[in-house]
């Protein structure tokens, strides 16, 4: 009788358990639905952000916020090209990238960036801006130099953006759709890469120009390396050329700073040797004009 009495309630206790666990396992699984959303979102977006805020700033600071549209559709047109890419991706090679074409990408991106830190580089000098600076909008923010940017901010997130959506589209196959946990992790990564780039104009503003110009010229120049040393590592992802690691110190990859093999950091500290002689060649000359300028002073006031 007691027996009879208390099979029920076991049977109640067991299916309160299971429910229990599956709404524990649901529980855990939306968690790492969030996570993973959030990550590839934050981790693929965070390096495009960067430099699409970088030239923002830039342009702001050199008082030519009215240019910075190009910069924008620029990232806009990599966004649907990247969907376009991604779809490409999905129906014709089975969801797989392309090597070879990523680390196409990635050295047209490094060019770009080469060319646009030097540009900055050389027109650090406050003086020249402020004295004529209707001039430089004219030329040195010229077409040119626009369809650049323009160029960088498209490469930068074209970059990674089709590998990202073919990233989500995955997740949300193997759990459960685009559910909440997908679309929440989607939207605090959006949320936090929003609130970086928002910090980033308004500490930009308030750095000098001299600093702001030599700095920003210095991240793109490491970004450019960065992107060379990646595009290496496509390329011997597809045996094309050699991966040579003895030797090579562990923080070299620890840091990010190349992909680890002689290869990728011999050419990162070639182009590195070029870069500091141009820029040492400058500076020189800069230096030479300036102390020119100063003993010339007195003859034409004595004159």
């Amino acid at each position: 009788m007691l027996r009879d009495a208390a099979s029920p309630l076991r049977q109640t206790i067991r299916r309160d358990a299971r429910s229990a666990d599956q709404n524990g396992s649901n529980r855990m699984t939306d968690g790492s639905t969030f996570v993973q959303a959030f990550i590839i979102l934050f981790r693929e977006g965070l390096e495009a952000l960067l430099v699409i805020a970088a030239l923002a700033a830039f342009l702001r600071r050199a008082n030519a916020a009215e240019r910075i549209a190009p910069v924008y559709m620029g990232a806009l047109a990599a966004v649907v090209a990247s969907i376009v890419m991604a779809w490409v991706f999905a129906t014709f090679y089975d969801g797989n990238h392309s090597d070879l074409f990523e680390a196409g990408v990635m050295l047209a991106a490094a060019v770009l960036l080469f060319y646009m830190s030097g540009w900055m580089f050389l027109r650090q000098d406050p003086k020249a801006w402020q004295a004529d600076l209707n001039r430089l909008a004219e030329r040195a923010l010229g077409a040119g130099t626009m369809l650049s940017l323009a160029g960088i901010a498209f490469l930068a997130v074209f970059r990674e953006g089709a590998e990202t959506i073919l990233f989500v589209h995955t997740l949300a196959k193997t759990a459960n759709g685009f559910d909440a946990a997908l679309l929440g992790g989607l939207a605090a990564a959006t949320l936090a890469l929003v609130a970086m780039f928002v910090a980033m104009q308004w500490l930009a503003l308030r750095l000098p120009l001299r600093p702001m110009f030599v700095v920003t010229s210095a991240f793109l120049f490491f970004m450019g390396l960065r992107m060379v040393g990646q595009a290496f590592q496509e390329l011997q992802e597809q045996a094309l050329i050699p991966f040579t690691t003895d030797g090579v110190p562990a923080f070299v990859s620890e840091w990010g700073l190349s992909n680890g093999s002689w290869e990728a950091l011999g050419t990162q500290l070639a182009i590195l040797a070029v870069a500091a002689a141009a820029a040492l060649v400058s500076l020189r000359r800069k230096a030479g004009g300036a102390t020119e300028v100063r003993e010339g002073r007195p003859v034409s006031a004595a004159s």
